[in-house]
């Protein structure tokens, strides 16, 4: 008799420690680090958005390149230029005209309910005013039907453009005068007024912008509010900023760069005015960094991971197929993924974890709490809990012991680290039920 395999939990729960040294990759609007308040102490924060990226472009990467559980999938592309991408697709593949064709792709688009910039304002004319996250291929699909339909939309574009060139006609009853109407993007049509989008094109270009089976759109999800036909996707991906479990320790650090033309002609300078001349650095400045030992946490709910791949059009088996590889795929990029801020100048990418916690659960649990008391990495013999890394692992491994104490619904619970001395001090801590692995793979049953 074959023996079943017990059903998984709705949540994979996953909990990272990682320490940074001397890094910047995330900053606020004054180019210096971003922090919170927690615990009534300070800590740095790298805020969730920056992670996401950073995770969702990892995982596209690899797939995109054949590597890795999502290899020939779809992904998914998240950009204000559809309206550029779409006509340089019918200015290569197709053989259209290139003003021709931007003007045409904008026009469909345009028409289809998405907003654009200014036209009067050549940097945003062709960029929709919001980022909309849509398959990769979603620019070939509308420039495939454009072109396959070029004689009607060729029609429907002229009118289009004829009657925006129409001004609005003043509301009853006010004082505007039709020159004066225009709106503050520069539009001065009614839409009401302009000629609709064939209901043929309308049909395809909204099933281009459709998440279809980009996996991405159904890990991380996607809002847009412009055109109400196009679905949103809730997410199956919860993610939290990571924080440092001790009080925040920042540097200015002064750089001096230096001019290598000046350098060198001072070098070589055969008359004393001309190497005086040359004194100083090229460049001088300062540049805040940061380090710490982070507290990350993200859980992927599996029941809306394969509820947005069937709403998306796949079948049952197919979505539960997709499910599983794209849980892979995110458990990898979770741990391994960092944002690229300053990555030439600080090697940040290259971190690895001290230690990555994954189990499962009937929802989501998440443990800041274990480190609303900043870590004092004063020596343990003078009433400190010593370096703030191992200090860490000891906290959240005993918090999530205690919770689990509590909640039977917590079971599953693994543990990787990529750190030889956090790997000895797990052999001397009690972790009731938690499996040690050795690779991102093992890290979901």
């Amino acid at each position: 008799m074959t023996q079943s395999t017990p059903e998984r939990g709705q949540f994979l729960s996953l909990h990272l420690l990682e320490t940074l040294v001397a890094v910047l990759p995330v900053r606020d609007e004054n180019g210096s680090p971003k922090t919170i308040v927690y615990g009534g102490a300070e800590r740095h924060m790298i805020t969730s958005q920056a992670r996401r990226r950073a995770e969702r472009v990892h995982a596209r990467n690899r797939a995109n390149a054949g590597i890795g559980p999502l290899a020939g999938r779809t992904t998914g592309l998240r950009t204000r230029e559809w309206a550029l991408l779409t006509a340089r697709e019918l200015e290569t593949a197709h053989g259209w005209e290139k003003d021709e064709a931007l003007i045409t792709a904008r026009a469909v688009l345009e028409a289809t309910g998405l907003k654009f910039g200014d036209l009067a304002k050549k940097t945003v004319a062709n960029l929709t005013k919001v980022l909309l996250f849509a398959p990769a291929d979603t620019g070939e699909r509308i420039a495939a039907h454009i072109a396959a339909q070029a004689q009607p939309l060729r029609a429907w574009r002229d009118a289009y453009l004829a009657a925006q060139s129409v001004p609005a006609k003043p509301r009853r009853g006010t004082r505007t005068a039709p020159e004066d109407a225009e709106n503050t993007d520069g539009e001065a049509t009614d839409a009401k007024s302009l000629p609709p989008l064939p209901k043929e094109s309308r049909t395809a270009v909204l099933t281009a912008l459709a998440p279809r089976d980009a996996i991405d759109i159904a890990l991380y999800g996607r809002f847009l509010a412009e055109i109400a036909e196009s679905p949103n996707v809730d997410g199956a991906v919860q993610s939290a900023h990571a924080f440092t479990v001790q009080e925040a320790e920042q540097v200015d650090d002064f750089y001096a760069a230096a001019d290598d033309a000046k350098l060198e002609r001072k070098k070589n300078a055969l008359d004393f005015l001309d190497a005086a001349d040359d004194a100083g650095a090229g460049m001088t400045g300062y540049q805040s960094l940061i380090s710490g030992t982070f507290y990350r946490h993200a859980v992927l709910d599996r029941r809306q991971l394969r509820t947005n791949l069937q709403a998306a059009g796949m079948a049952p088996e197919e979505a539960a197929e997709a499910a599983i590889a794209a849980e892979e795929e995110f458990v990898t990029a979770f741990v391994e993924a960092f944002p690229e801020a300053k990555k030439n100048s600080t090697a940040s990418t290259g971190s690895l974890p001290a230690l990555v916690l994954a189990f499962e659960g009937e929802r989501p649990y998440n443990y800041a709490a274990a480190f609303q008391k900043p870590i004092d990495e004063n020596p343990e013999d003078k009433g400190g809990e010593g370096p703030a890394g191992p200090a860490g692992v000891k906290r959240l491994l005993h918090h999530h012991r205690f919770v689990g104490q509590r909640r039977p619904d917590i079971r599953t619970a693994r543990l990787l680290t990529y750190d030889p001395q956090i790997d000895a001090l797990l052999d001397t801590l009690d972790v009731p039920e938690a499996t040690r692995v050795n690779t991102i793979e093992d890290l979901t049953p």
